[in-house]
Formats: structure tokens, sequence, C-alpha cells
């Protein structure tokens, strides 16, 4: 059974825990669960550019805490005039130095929305890391169904081709139509081109699988790994309590956190703050020199920011309806993937118990039949090609299976429990 342990408390170690049906590789160009999700983790490009969005709220985050500079200045006046202001003999030079100081904890508020910003990054890292998981194995356990239905198909050819040396003898004896030949051969050739088509989709599965691991063709034979396994869900209300550990949902927090502080800032613009001067003037007419002093103010008569505040207002209650709304999708998704699990639980419970075993009962039997001639040819067919129909039903019901699982366990950021069934 696929379980993956999400980016379990968040932390970087790995997030999935591989059963031992889908660990090892049966020869060196085969590719197990395991590998891929660690070549997955390597090359992705989402998680690449997930990184490089927590470096720039990094960046901004010790921006926000940096201290204004302070300014210098010069001024020269009474110079280059006319009269006694003629050159510079009665210019005054002052050379000053000002300092804005801010009041009133923004920079407190800034640094706040900082490090808010770097936690959603730093979190919807964890949630792009945990998505790319999820995909991954949805991926490969695609390309392990359609080998496996491949499989299935090969082996309904075989069991029509099994069919042409008795055929050739009843021929051959009179007991049958030569026509039955070409419909054997026929039979056999519509399966040789079903299994045409399904390779075609192979390939494609097997490049979607190459790409999300960061190449551009598959550089591996085939993929290793059983879907025989399953066991039975514990119940969709455990699913939604655990949705809530998600990163998609955890990283809502931090981003209140960031839009709080916003406004916060937005709020405390309109008080003013002081800028504090100090200089030093030379007066060139009487080689005098004197200190100059200065303190300013802005007055908030006109811009109180009103407007950014009631949209910063507005921002905060955004986030609590956004979260509402990226759980109830997250849950839409869970149920959707809850439903499929058990529908493929009852599909093979019906499949293993009698719709399997009861159809090659009934193929061996009309094969012996038609042996001894109590059965036709087209008999012979019909009942192969209801045990191959069978099992293609019970592969594809495994694979809907445990890509529900994988599925559900990409939402909920932990392994979903399963209660094992004893070995078949």
């Amino acid at each position: 059974m696929l379980l993956i342990r999400a980016a379990t408390r968040f932390a970087c170690a790995s997030v999935l825990l591989v059963g031992p049906w889908l660990t090892g590789m049966s020869h060196s160009q085969s590719l197990s669960l395991q590998t891929a999700l660690q070549r997955a983790l390597a090359a992705n490009p989402r998680l690449t550019a997930a990184e490089r969005d927590v470096g720039i709220a990094s960046g901004q985050s010790i921006q926000a805490g940096a201290l204004i500079n302070p300014e210098l200045s010069y001024e020269q006046d009474n110079s280059f005039g006319s009269g006694r202001y003629r050159g510079t003999r009665s210019a005054e030079t002052t050379l000053q130095i000002s300092q804005l100081f801010e009041l009133f904890g923004k920079r407190d508020a800034r640094i706040a929305a900082g490090r808010a910003a770097l936690d959603t990054a730093t979190i919807q890292r964890k949630a792009v890391r945990l998505e790319v998981l999820s995909e991954t194995a949805i991926a490969f356990l695609g390309v392990l169904g359609i080998q496996r239905r491949i499989q299935i198909l090969d082996e309904h050819v075989t069991a029509i081709d099994r069919l042409t040396p008795l055929l050739q003898r009843r021929v051959d004896a009179g007991a049958s139509s030569p026509a039955e030949t070409g419909r054997a051969q026929v039979a056999s050739d519509l399966v040789k081109a079903d299994r045409e088509r399904v390779r075609a989709v192979l390939a494609s599965a097997r490049r979607e699988l190459a790409v999300i691991m960061g190449d551009t063709s598959p550089k591996y034979s085939a993929v290793s790994g059983r879907l025989e396994a399953v066991g039975r869900p514990s119940s969709f209300q455990s699913v939604v309590a655990a949705i809530d550990a998600n990163p998609q949902l955890v990283r809502w927090t931090a981003v209140y956190a960031q839009r709080n502080a916003e406004l916060l800032m937005a709020r405390l613009r309109p008080y003013p703050d002081v800028r504090l001067s100090a200089g030093w003037r030379h007066f060139n007419d009487a080689g005098d020199d004197a200190v100059r002093l200065g303190v300013s103010i802005p007055i908030p008569v006109f811009d109180q920011n009103q407007g950014n505040v009631i949209s910063a207002e507005q921002s905060l209650e955004k986030t609590r309806a956004e979260r509402e709304a990226n759980r109830a999708a997250l849950i839409v998704l869970a149920g959707r993937a809850y439903d499929s699990l058990q529908g493929a639980q009852r599909e093979l419970a019906i499949l293993r118990d009698s719709t399997i075993p009861k159809s090659r009962q009934a193929a061996d039997a009309i094969f012996e039949g038609y042996a001894q001639g109590r059965f036709s040819l087209l008999e012979v067919l019909d009942a192969q090609a209801s045990v191959a129909q069978a099992r293609l039903r019970e592969q594809e019901a495994q694979q809907n299976f445990h890509i529900a699982v994988a599925t559900i366990e990409g939402l909920v950021g932990n392994p979903f429990a399963l209660a094992r069934e004893s070995a078949r």
C-alpha cells in the first residue's frame, strides 16, 4: 500500500513511506517508486521555483528590518550675486547631516510583515513539495497499471494462440470449418490492436513521469511494483479532520499574520515621524562659524491614509474567506478520491470473489469441451475474452484504489490509515 507521509509537521525529511510492494528494482533499468520520488524532489522545476520564492521572501524580510539611512547635505547661500555678494566673499556655507526616526512601532510592524511573508513562502514550498510527491506517485501508478494492462493483453493473445494446434487438428479431421482458423486469427489480431493502443498510452504515461522527474524523455525501461495489496480505509471524517494539516491551509495562518501587519502599517502611516538635523555653518565675510540644529515633523492634515487602511482591512477579512474556500476545495477533492477508493474496493470484492474465479472455471471447462467437440470456437473465444475483461477490470480497480490513496495522502499531509488485508 502506498503511503505518503507528507511533509509531516513540515519537516524536510522524505515524505513518502514506500510499502514493500513498491520497493526494490527488478533490474538496473527498472524504476522504483522511491527512486522516482527522489528524482522528482531533486529536479522538479516547481520545487526550484518555490525555493527561489523563499529566497526572495528572505531578502525582503531582511530589507524590512533595515534602518533608514541618514542624509548628508551641503548648502551655500549669498554667493555669485552682485555687489557685496559677488563671488563667494559673503557666502554662507552649511554642512548638515539629518536622520529620520520612525515612531509608533512602524519599523516593528514592517519587520513582522516581512517575517510573515517569509513564513508564507516557506510553508508554500512545503505545499509544493507535497504536491510534487503526490503527482509523482500518481504518475508512477499510472505507468505501473498500464504495464500490467499490457501483460494481461499479452496473456490473452497467448491463450487465443494456444487454440491454433487444436483448431488445426479439428480442421484436418473435418470437425471444424477452415474458416474458423481465420476467425481465431481475427480475434488474436483485435487483441493485438488493443495492445498497440495501450502501448501508445504507456509511452505518454512514461514521458509524463519522466518530465515530473526533470527529464525530457524516459531514462528507464519500466517501473517495478505490485498493485494487488489493498486495505480498508479509515472514515471520511478522519480525512476531513486531517486536511487542516495540509500546508495549503497552514500557510493561511502566515498570510493572515502578514496582512494583519500590513493593516497595522497602514494605520500607523499617518502618525508623523521626526527628522532631526545638525550642521555646521561658516560665514565667509566674518570668518565665523555656527552650529545649525533642526527638527521637522510632517503635519497629517490632508492625507490620513484612509484608503490604504480600508484596503488593508478588506484584505485581512478576505484571508478568512480564502482559507475557507481553499479548505472546501480540498474536501471536495478528498471526497472524490475517497468515493473512488470505496468504489474500487467494492468492485475488487466482486471481481476477486466471483467474477474472475468463475470466468476462469468456465473458460477452462469450455476449452476442454471444445477439444471434445461439445462447444464451438466462438464460445471458446467468448469465454477467454470474459476472463481477460474481468482481469482488466481488476487492474483498473486496483490502479484507481492506489491513485485515490495517493491523492488523499497528498491532501491530508499524512499517511492515510489503512488496515491491511491478509495476504491473498
